[in-house]
């Protein structure tokens, strides 16, 4: 089940870089949350971990409904325009979706005798940070680039999961503390956007 929570995560990520709407790029985001508060709540039911089925449910509940809804409100708030324009040719993006992959795969190999869960969540989950870094890269309009930072955090939340089998509660809530701090930045943007 972890993997093909996993499986979906990647997938999810990689349907956000071919997004040419607004709307799909939210829904991609949504369903990639989703998919992080359920892997975070399958890996604390396998653990008896109390925290970790917390955090789980509060990803669900924040990530995956409150955070796209509220983006969805200040884009049509503010009138963004619905299509994205990518930066970056899709030739090129096909591209560099396999050499990212398979540079991490490398780039993990090194620590994978240090992890006692499997190693290659560690590289999916790099993997998936620099798939966010691309998708903030590959358009100059405010909306992908919040998505992709949004994504940053799941992805650095699925890599604290997934190479150390749960996390502290204090780090946890470090993280959701951050995501406030970015809905604030991302109000901001918006409106100097916007204006």
């Amino acid at each position: 089940m972890v993997d093909f929570l996993i499986g979906l995560f990647l997938a999810t990520l990689i349907m956000a870089l071919f997004a040419t709407r607004v709307d799909r790029l939210f829904a991609a985001y949504a369903f990639n949350s989703l998919m992080l508060g359920g892997l975070a709540l399958v890996i604390g039911s396998q653990l008896n971990d109390l925290a970790m089925l917390m955090t789980g449910g509060l990803t669900l509940v924040m990530k995956a409904i409150a955070i796209p809804y509220l983006l969805r409100y200040l884009t049509q708030k503010f009138g963004y325009e619905r299509q994205i324009v990518s930066d970056i040719k899709v030739q090129y993006t096909i591209m560099l979706i396999p050499a990212i992959l398979v540079f991490t795969f490398y780039l993990a190999e090194p620590i994978t005798h240090m992890i006692a869960g499997n190693a290659n969540y560690v590289a999916i989950s790099i993997s998936a940070l620099f798939l966010s870094l691309v998708l903030m890269m590959e358009s100059r309009n405010v909306i992908p680039k919040i998505v992709g930072f949004l994504m940053i955090e799941n992805s650095l939340f699925l890599l604290g999961i997934s190479a150390t089998d749960g996390m502290p509660m204090l780090v946890e809530l470090g993280i959701f503390f951050d995501l406030l701090m970015a809905v604030v930045v991302i109000n901001l943007l918006f409106e100097k956007e916007g204006a």
